[in-house]
């Protein structure tokens, strides 16, 4: 589908030259690992080096470019201490500050008597002005090789920015000249530049303003990413559609076992969209329809009465969820409509090995296996479905529609039913979700309470526990998430492990603590 043209930016960034496996691991991780992905990694900053003032005239903080002429080189006596060089204009005196110093190259490259122009940050330590490391060192006939105005990009651990700006710019320059692709009007009525010139535009910012995403050339490259975006999911909903389905018709039989073994009855939304994915399956076209709802109103059973049907139409059903936490606990919720219902159910996370392993698989490949609930072991190439009819993967935005496609190549052509909790409104549906069909469950079943959501400043916390032990004294019980496992020094969140110990302290009661790293019991 893709036009010839943009072939060359779809390469692998370490096509380019300098790019070696290292640094390519670095850039991949923060743009991506194709030089399309460098081409829309905009500047996330600018430094401005164009403010050229005397030394004595020089603001503390701000980085200057100046043409001093070096006086002295102060070599450091002991490791720890800096390498300092003496400098000066017609107005005042400068050290610049080295660390971890190699005397042989600074003595190439800042000789003394000579003159230089060096660009970095200037500062003010006990009354004198100090550099430390400058960005650039030039002699004057060379000031031009360095840009006044630089822009600055996202970086990651053991990443430097000049190789990230270089792969960059190198990247840029593989763009090859395209022919306006958008309407000569529209261009012309929103007063946007061409593509190329929009990108060169954007990558080489002068003021913090040309940063904003309100800028004519930012805007011009978002709405060709949009558009882009909008004609692929096109082209994979028709590819999808194009594609014919199954009809997937069953009595109700196993539906009503289930809904009779229900300790609770299904609400009117609950029903309505089950209704319209019933309609989906028993169609010749493919299901591919999104199931969307609040935590807790019901989407799972939904899911399963939807997995019921194709069981007793013969084929089988798989349910996909993005943590082993999340499967064990569909596992759980599932087994007692399993077990009234006479379906085999299975579970496949990717802790499963050997043996155990072996059995899962080759009764799936022999049919002896109804519903099949995992991670994105399900995704891996041994796995075999006799007839795969329905997928059902949970907590969609873990999944892109790459991997939707994966998993529906599993089967002969087989519906797909995506759920997710997150509240999407129409317009970002239609944005993200454009392959899909949408279905909504509003409400919630009787009897549920309400949920009461409130955001707090973690200078708080105290006050936070307080209110807890409140609840507790009450008899309620509370669960407390964290973002991470373990403490890191690289982020500063809060590790659910550090997290219990505290709560354990503070409240004097039984915390327990539960994370993806533990043994699966």
């Amino acid at each position: 589908m893709r036009p010839a043209i943009l072939f060359p930016l779809f390469a692998d960034i370490r096509t380019l030259a300098g790019v070696g496996p290292k640094l390519e691991k670095l850039i991949a991780k923060v743009a991506g690992p194709k030089l399309v992905d460098l081409v829309f990694d905009l500047p996330l900053g600018v430094v401005d080096r164009s403010y050229r003032p005397k030394l004595a005239a020089a603001e503390a903080g701000r980085i200057a470019t100046v043409e001093v002429t070096v006086l002295e080189h102060k070599p450091n006596r002991v490791k720890a201490q800096p390498y300092k060089v003496l400098v000066s204009d017609d107005t005042s005196l400068m050290e610049l500050v080295f660390f971890r110093a190699h005397a042989d190259y600074l003595a190439g490259l800042l000789p003394t008597g000579s003159k230089r122009v060096l660009s970095g940050r200037i500062e003010r330590f006990k009354d004198r002005l100090q550099m430390a490391h400058p960005d650039y060192v030039v002699a004057p006939e060379d000031a031009a090789s360095f840009p006044l105005h630089e822009p600055v990009y996202g970086l990651t651990e053991g990443l430097t920015p000049r190789p990230m700006a270089k792969a960059v710019r190198a990247a840029i320059d593989k763009v090859p000249v395209m022919p306006e692709w958008q309407d000569g009007a529209f261009v012309k009525q929103r007063k946007w530049q061409d593509f190329g010139a929009a990108l060169a535009g954007a990558h080489n910012p002068v003021h913090d303003s040309d940063l904003e995403p309100t800028t004519s050339v930012r805007q011009r490259l978002a709405y060709d990413e949009l558009l882009a975006n909008q004609l692929a999911l096109l082209l994979i909903r028709n590819h999808m559609r194009g594609a014919r389905g199954r009809v997937i018709t069953s009595t109700g039989q196993l539906k009503a076992k289930a809904i009779a073994a229900l300790p609770f009855a299904l609400t009117d939304p609950q029903l309505q969209a089950l209704a319209e994915i019933e309609q989906d399956m028993a169609s010749e076209k493919r299901m591919l329809r999104l199931l969307q709802g609040d935590v807790g109103s019901g989407k799972t059973i939904v899911a399963l009465l939807a997995m019921l049907g194709a069981v007793e139409a013969g084929l089988q059903a798989a349910l996909m969820a993005p943590t082993e936490l999340l499967v064990r606990q569909h596992l759980a919720s599932l087994e007692p409509y399993a077990r009234a219902t006479g379906v085999r159910l299975a579970c496949l996370t990717g802790r499963e090995k050997g043996a155990g392993r072996e059995t899962t698989l080759a009764k799936l490949a022999a049919g002896e296996i109804d519903i099949l609930v995992g991670t994105h072991a399900l995704f891996s190439e041994d796995v075999t479905f006799k007839d795969l009819g329905l997928a059902v993967v949970d907590e969609q935005h873990r999944f892109g529609v790459h991997q939707r496609m994966q998993l529906q190549s599993k089967g002969r052509p087989a519906d797909v039913l995506v759920m997710t909790a997150t509240p999407i409104p129409r317009t970002l549906a239609l944005t993200a979700y454009g392959d899909m069909d949408v279905s909504k469950i509003t409400g919630r079943p009787p009897g549920r309470k309400p949920v009461e959501t409130r955001v707090m400043n973690a200078e708080r916390l105290d006050e936070l526990i307080s209110h807890l032990r409140i609840a507790l004294d009450r008899g309620q019980r509370a669960y407390w998430v964290c973002p991470l496992v373990e403490e890191s020094e690289k982020i500063d969140l809060a590790a659910a492990g550090e997290r219990a110990v505290m709560l354990r302290q503070a409240l004097g009661l039984n915390v327990g603590l539960v994370h993806g790293k533990m043994k699966t019991a």
